[in-house]
């Protein structure tokens, strides 16, 4: 599970964020695509798989970024550890604003459809 505590990388003081709190965080701002700074795509969707290969180049060795589906939702093919180790809180905010949310279930990142 993603959370917070010191990364690999904590000979640099790195700090990883816990992505379930942070997107809660952002409940708020969920779906707020109109207040996305430095929108990687005009569509919301487009944008957060772009972010999160910005994030997280060739994570998921070129395959889709969407891995499930139930019915009304999708899960994105993320490494949730890594992301939490490099992901800002300004990129949480960016996904949240794209409709991009936490599943604690699955410890994955989902969205609705």
């Amino acid at each position: 599970m993603a959370t917070i505590g010191l990364s690999a990388n904590d000979q640099y003081g790195d700090i990883m964020i816990d992505l379930a709190k942070t997107f809660d965080k952002y409940a708020e701002d969920y779906v707020q695509f109109g207040s996305v700074k430095n929108k990687l795509h005009s569509r919301p969707d487009l944008c957060a798989f772009l972010l999160l290969d910005k994030l997280l180049p060739n994570s998921n060795d070129g395959w889709d970024m969407v891995c499930a589906a139930e019915h009304d939702k999708i899960f994105l093919d993320i490494n949730c550890e890594k992301l939490a180790q490099i992901a800002t809180e300004e990129d949480i905010l960016t996904l949240a604003r794209c409709g991009v949310f936490y599943n604690s279930d699955t410890e994955s990142l989902a969205m609705f459809i």
